[in-house]
């Protein structure tokens, strides 16, 4: 694993690098890695992968604030094609899953294909060399094919929040950790009870002298039963690898019947709330605490979220939840709508990231100028969420409608790695130029989405941040997972010109 740490780049090591390139990757976490990796493996060689980092990982290495762990099990939550019979817990930490991909990315040798502390500045199609025009921090290169596989979980999203810049403790996104600051003793805001929250608060809480969690809508929250994998079960796994393919693929199936509720029967939810409430009541004995943790809205709604701890962390004598909205932030205080003012050292935003409207796409440019962010000014659209019409040799994984609300994003994402290679082996085959998906196969595939999505809970009347700015759900997938691994099992040249 050391093989990914010390590439420090020199301008001598930089002018080494090939200055034209296959494809370009963007983005060094599951997405990116694993279109690396799936090249190296169909025999593909001539690619670079441009992180902006000094080291892997993506999500699972800009998160490192305490407690952060994955919300899918392990065991599903991995590579088909690299399996880890040693995670030591049924949902895997932070640390455990980056280890794991920095073992894939040596293990299957693309460590020496990746640009390290390189950052895309602008990428541009360029229809008279039929190449992508990509400009970093350190020089150009071009490219035949563009993979963005920078996630829409990348970005932080800070709060518009009149006085937060001018607030003289110490702040920062829980995806931006400041582990050299000490929050023992101090008085700390937590702002946001998502994902994130449910984690953090658990762990800080007993060190802080008061918590404040301001939360703007309150969660569905299931118990966790996470658990510690026993060494015997662990040494079965490597031993006996079909009983670990058994164990992923029961996984799979348990999560995967959870569709039924979220697109075809919300009504099936309904038993799973009462579960919800019931770990409300057994956990917060308090009525009035427990009114402000109860949710008003259909579960699944918003994102579900699983925990054991936050809500006995809640119950504690230095906590206290806060439901009116914060009007500002003066230098050492919060004041919320009511007027009350709340001291505080430290605030911690747990505001989630920029998931409808992707930073990158500013800088990427196809035909005619048109860059990304303006084509999807209106909503994010995406044929199979991989390809855009207008950019030609753009392949974007993780986009549009490709999110999950009940199982793993790896499943998914492995479905987008076996399209686009598929696309480059026919490109190859057939000495194309370029593949550009068909406008109309783009319509009627977000046609489709429009149609299949207004049953679906998440268009229940919540807001989440599964919508765009016009109200509509273009993160996620509205349908089972197995049937998006079946439309992109290969590329379909019908739905594209190809040239």
């Amino acid at each position: 694993m050391s093989s990914t740490h010390g590439h420090e780049a020199t301008c001598e090591t930089f002018s080494r690098q090939p200055r034209d390139v296959r494809v370009a990757i963007v983005g060094a976490g599951f997405s990116g890695l694993g279109l690396a990796i799936q090249l190296k493996r169909t025999g593909m060689n001539d690619f670079v992968v441009i992180e902006r980092a000094a080291e892997i990982g993506g999500t699972w290495r800009d998160n490192t604030y305490p407690g952060c762990a994955c919300d899918v099990p392990s065991h599903l939550y991995s590579f088909s094609f690299a399996p880890n019979p040693d995670w030591s817990r049924a949902y895997s930490p932070q640390s455990e899953i980056q280890a794991y991909l920095r073992d894939c990315a040596a293990r299957f040798g693309v460590v020496p294909h990746i640009r390290f502390d390189e950052e895309v500045i602008a990428a541009e199609w360029d229809s008279d060399s039929r190449r992508w025009l990509i400009i970093t921090n350190r020089g150009r290169l071009t490219a035949q094919a563009l993979a963005l596989g920078s996630g829409p979980l990348s970005e932080p999203a800070v709060p518009v929040i009149p006085g937060l810049d001018g607030f003289s403790g110490t702040l920062f996104h829980s995806s931006q950790w400041n582990h050299a600051h000490a929050v023992g003793g101090e008085r700390v805001a937590v702002i946001g009870t998502g994902a994130s929250a449910i984690q953090v608060v658990p762990r800080i809480q007993p060190l802080v002298e008061r918590l404040t969690v301001f939360q703007r809508t309150p969660p569905w929250i299931l118990p966790r039963h996470d658990h510690a994998i026993p060494e015997r079960r662990r040494a079965l796994y490597r031993a006996l690898p079909l009983t670990r393919q058994l164990e992923r693929a029961s996984i799979y199936g348990r999560l995967e019947i959870g569709v039924l509720g979220f697109v075809y029967r919300p009504a099936l939810l309904k038993r799973i709330e009462a579960l919800a409430l019931r770990h409300l009541r057994v956990r917060v004995p308090d009525a009035a605490l427990r009114a402000k943790l109860t949710p008003n809205y259909a579960m699944g709604c918003k994102r579900i979220l699983l925990s054991d701890d936050f809500y006995p962390a809640l119950t504690r004598d230095n906590v206290e939840v806060v439901t009116d909205r914060i009007r500002e932030v003066r230098a050492r205080s919060v004041i919320t709508e009511d007027g009350a003012e709340r001291p505080v050292d430290t605030i911690i935003l747990a505001t989630g990231f920029h998931v409808t409207d992707l930073p990158i796409a500013e800088r990427v440019r196809g035909r005619g100028g048109l860059t990304l962010a303006h084509a999807w000014r209106a909503e994010p659209r995406a044929y199979l969420g991989t390809t855009v019409a207008g950019f030609p040799n753009l392949f974007v994984m993780i986009g549009p409608n490709t999110g999950l609300g009940h199982s793993s994003m790896i499943y998914m994402i492995e479905s987008q790695l076996a399209y686009i290679a598929d696309a480059l082996r026919l490109m190859e085959r057939k000495r194309l130029d370029a593949v550009e998906v068909r406008p109309e196969a783009q319509a009627e595939f977000v046609a489709e989405m429009r149609r299949r999505m207004r049953p679906t809970v998440w268009l229940t009347g919540c807001a989440s941040w599964y919508l765009d700015a016009g109200g509509r759900n273009t993160t996620l997938w509205p349908g089972f997972t197995w049937e998006y691994r079946w439309r992109t099992r290969r590329f379909d040249p019908a739905a594209y010109r190809l040239w």
